[in-house]
């Protein structure tokens, strides 16, 4: 069973997110109530702070998802959030979030200048390595770019970083799954998200996804 909580800034875009997530086969619940073997989406908007309390005081697992701006209420969704999304995130967002017989990882690039994420399982700065943004003909290109890449791979410390995360994402997920986590998140942050994390997240995706029995995602969290 999977429990997904949303909420939102106002009442409109928390029932366009739920939408999302019916769509894609949650069932939604007006409660915490009737809960059973199946994935379920319950919507809130008014911070939801005193549902949220109530979910933990009955040991309720559940993944917190918000949807926007910030709601403003102390200790409501925006402020304990595992994932906060704008509407062009809700689909890819909910596929990854139902139940899985497969595990998935998630190698994520993001800019530390817009805050790290909360949900990473590997949270890697890689702000040790020369940035690629000093150097004028790259500076306006992202980690997508092979020439960006090549500057950031050439490097032995990107390699070496790599050839570790994947032997300990590959020693660690089995014990991930025994706990029932089908969904790892491998951040890799640098200062804006647009260089040095992208190429390495890229590339780690591209190792992992030559492996067996596991889904791979790449995200860059911060370039269009």
């Amino acid at each position: 069973m999977n429990l997904v909580i949303v909420g939102a800034s106002t009442r409109e875009r928390m029932e366009e997110a739920v939408a999302a997530f019916e769509e894609v086969g949650f069932e939604r619940i007006p409660r915490l109530d009737g809960l059973r073997d199946t994935d379920f989406v319950l919507g809130v908007s008014d911070g939801g702070a005193e549902l949220l309390r109530e979910a933990d005081r009955r040991q309720i697992k559940y993944v917190l998802v918000h949807d926007g701006d910030s709601d403003g209420h102390p200790g409501g969704t925006y402020e304990r959030a595992h994932h906060r999304i704008e509407a062009g995130q809700r689909e890819e967002l909910a596929k990854h979030l139902m139940s899985r017989t497969r595990p998935l990882v998630t190698c994520l690039a993001f800019g530390y200048k817009n805050g790290a994420p909360s949900e990473a399982a590997f949270l890697i700065d890689a702000r040790f390595l020369d940035n690629p943004y000093w150097v004028p003909e790259l500076r306006h290109r992202s980690g997508r770019d092979p020439e960006v890449a090549a500057f950031v791979m050439k490097q032995p410390a990107a390699r070496r970083l790599l050839d570790d995360l994947e032997r300990i994402v590959g020693e660690l997920l089995p014990l991930y799954e025994e706990k029932g986590r089908m969904h790892i998140v491998v951040a890799f942050g640098c200062t804006g998200g647009q260089h040095r994390s992208v190429v390495l997240a890229s590339e780690l995706a591209r190792r992992l996804d030559e492996k067996d029995g596991i889904d791979v995602d790449f995200v860059t969290r911060d370039i269009d």
